[in-house]
Order: C-alpha cells, then sequence, then structure tokens
C-alpha cells in the first residue's frame, strides 16, 4: 500500500486542523490505518488507527476527545480531525498501514511521507 499524508500547517493553541492520508494500490479490503506523530528528538508516538472494514477505530490517551479519525472508502482516504489543538501536538504526522491496530510503530508494514503539524502558544 502506498500512503500519501497532507493537510498540515500552522496552527494557534485551540485551533483545528484535518490530516488526510489517501492509499493506493489496495490489494487487501481489510487493513489498519494508523495516524503516528514524531516530534524532535523523541520516539515516533501513536495517535489514533482505524479498520478499513468495519471502522473500529483506536485513540491514544492523548487524542481521545479532541481528535477523531475516520475513512471514505470511496476516497480511499483516512482522516485525522484535530480540535483544540495543543503545543504539544506540534510534529511530523505520518500515516501507516498494516494488518492490525498496535500501538507501537515498528509493527506497522507501510508508511508514507509525513506532513507537518506546528501548534504556537
Amino acid at each position: 500500500v502506498q500512503l500519501q499524508a497532507s493537510g498540515g500547517g500552522l496552527v494557534q493553541a485551540g485551533g483545528s486542523l484535518r490530516l488526510s492520508c489517501v492509499a493506493s494500490d489496495r490489494t487487501y479490503t481489510d487493513y489498519a490505518v494508523g495516524w503516528f506523530r514524531q516530534a524532535p528528538g523523541r520516539e515516533r508516538e501513536f495517535v489514533a488507527a482505524i479498520r478499513w472494514s468495519g471502522g473500529r477505530t483506536l485513540y491514544a490517551d492523548s487524542a481521545k476527545g479532541r481528535f477523531t479519525i475516520s475513512r471514505d472508502n470511496a476516497k480511499d482516504t483516512v482522516y485525522l480531525q484535530m480540535n483544540s489543538l495543543k503545543p504539544e501536538d506540534t510534529g511530523v504526522y505520518y500515516c501507516a498501514s498494516g494488518e492490525y491496530m498496535r500501538i507501537s510503530h515498528r509493527e506497522w508494514r507501510d508508511w508514507g511521507r509525513g506532513t507537518q503539524v506546528t501548534v504556537s502558544s
């Protein structure tokens, strides 16, 4: 699966952004897509994930209540709606695909290029 993330930018604290992840070459229909983020000097961190089939979701505690992951099967796109953004949400956001929804980034198979999100205080 090839993935392309977009939608990052600069936003003030309290603002919103919507990230998109377009998946191509989808040979299998039932797999998961996850969002991760990485701040400078820190390990890649799980944010949220969703399964293409059924739409089951998983969120990191830091994302619960503020972020919403969704998918549009017709457009082969997964979205991450981020509201009430905080400076600590700053980082490069990546989307990934894998067979299971896992917290560890090491267990995801395919990765897209990241998109920068910067939240100013």
